[in-house]
């Protein structure tokens, strides 16, 4: 069995983070069959709060509570807080209530409050109830505010200085409250009503003289957020400034909180999630998917397949309204799926390009503007494949006039295609919907009947040209 001088030495001779995470669970899962509590306390010491939350997240139901009592008190609630919401449910199930709130008391505001959201109403106000008096203030600040807001992801844990004090107070205050607080490179003023007046960044104040005032330090121009602002947004604001924090203020300007880089980056992987979801026509849970049960998981995908079984129905109704030209010219029906699949396609490409664009606001140029641009694309598109597909229909010795209509048709279904890809997702956002809702499978059901519609009719009129009718 390795010790921890062996996981060191694996460490140092190359190996990845991701290798070693798995050497761990894995060697702490042995550990713990053969009931050696003592080498599975060892193995964790080295391993940080992260990667020891994989691993146990990686162990059977039965050994998960096991593992986690084997961790001292003061790396317990750093380990849980990384824990996926499932686990910890299971563990607060597990455990004694005495341990239970030492470790929910010991947890950082935000990530209790986000705890919360997922236990029972019963469970949490027991819970609430028996935390201190600070923690307790704290978790109500932030359960007051929305869901999804910056006032529910915030901290209400920072450090407020007053203009009028010298550096050496501001020192002697930071030292004071390092421990408790979330950050502390950047340094919020407030007046006397609590109010933001500035910032100061912690490399001024170590590099001032000890007796200058804080006021001939702070920075008035401050980029903040309120506490109704949306989480993706305030995730956007610390992207775009490279901030390590952001101020959260209420209506009045009053400080009450703030957003650090490591919330953002959950946000980020949450928000990215529901959208890649969305495109694929799945609806996004506030659950790890992989960890749902399958009827679940059967409902909430169920939702959209309906919508295209619906949709598809009306392809083959339209299909079948062909019959009479079909009868006429049967290889016609040999070109339906390229011209859709090629068409959906096309679709599904623009819409992921402009569904994206503007989920990280990157589209400034106006909506116009983005749709002209796919439009001509999508006939570039067209022309390149209409052409090559016309060209190699007559070279199998295809009628002329069916090579020329699926050519003809591949060149007007892409370009229609490309449009309705890009003018959707607008027209969602406009009516207050999510753009990703428009996502590839309804564009490409959509382009299915259009495109079957399109091809017929530019079938039709080639065909009487060609025969003279």
């Amino acid at each position: 069995m390795a010790t921890e001088q062996e996981l060191d030495m694996n460490s140092a001779q190359g190996i990845s983070r991701r290798e070693l995470r798995d050497l761990v669970r894995e060697q702490l899962r042995v550990l713990l069959d053969q009931n050696n509590l003592t080498g599975a306390k060892a193995l964790l010491v080295p391993v940080k709060a992260p990667d020891i939350a994989e691993a146990i997240e990686g162990l059977p139901e039965t050994m998960q509570a096991l593992a986690f009592r084997l961790l001292p008190k003061d790396d317990a609630a750093e380990v849980y807080e990384h824990l996926e919401s499932n686990v910890q449910q299971l563990l607060i199930e597990d455990f004694k209530r005495q341990e239970v709130l030492d470790i929910v008391d010991k947890m950082s505001p935000d990530d209790r409050a986000k705890l919360f959201d997922e236990l029972p109403a019963k469970l949490v106000r027991r819970i609430v109830d028996q935390l201190s008096h600070a923690e307790r203030e704290a978790t109500a600040l932030l359960l007051g505010y929305e869901a999804s807001t910056a006032g529910r992801i915030m901290t209400p844990k920072y450090i407020s200085l007053k203009e009028e004090m010298t550096v050496d107070d501001a020192l002697a205050r930071i030292r004071r409250l390092a421990d408790t607080t979330e950050t502390i490179y950047y340094l919020y003023v407030t007046d006397n009503t609590r109010c933001l007046t500035g910032i100061v960044s912690l490399r001024d104040i170590v590099t001032s003289h000890p007796q200058q005032l804080v006021s001939e330090l702070v920075t008035r121009d401050v980029v903040s957020v309120t506490t109704d602002e949306d989480q993706e947004e305030v995730a956007r604001i610390i992207q775009r400034y490279d901030f390590l924090a952001v101020p959260v203020v209420d209506r009045e300007n009053r400080l009450v909180g703030i957003v650090t880089v490591d919330d953002v980056i959950d946000i980020l992987e949450e928000e990215a999630t529901k959208d890649i979801y969305a495109l694929g026509g799945v609806q996004a849970g506030d659950d790890d998917y992989f960890q749902t049960n399958l009827v679940t998981v059967a409902q909430r995908r169920v939702v959209w397949l309906l919508v295209l079984l619906v949709t598809n129905a009306v392809t083959g109704a339209i299909i079948r309204g062909q019959d009479d030209i079909l009868k006429q010219v049967v290889s016609l029906a040999s070109f339906i799926p390229l011209l859709i699949g090629t068409g959906g396609n096309v679709g599904a490409q623009s819409s992921t390009v402009v569904i994206r664009g503007l989920n990280i606001d990157q589209i400034r140029s106006g909506p116009l503007r983005v749709i002209r641009r796919e439009a001509v694309a999508g006939a570039l598109l067209g022309m390149m494949l209409g052409t090559m597909v016309c060209v190699g229909a007559m070279l199998f010795q295809y009628p002329p006039a069916v090579a020329i209509s699926v050519g003809v048709s591949l060149m007007a279904i892409s370009t229609l295609a490309a449009t309705a890809g890009s003018v959707l997702p607008f027209l969602f956002q406009s009516v207050g919907f999510d753009p990703a809702l428009m996502s590839a499978p309804f564009i490409t059901t959509a382009v299915d009947m259009l495109g079957v519609l399109t091809y017929f009719t530019v079938a039709r009129f080639m065909l009487a040209r060609f025969n003279g009718g």
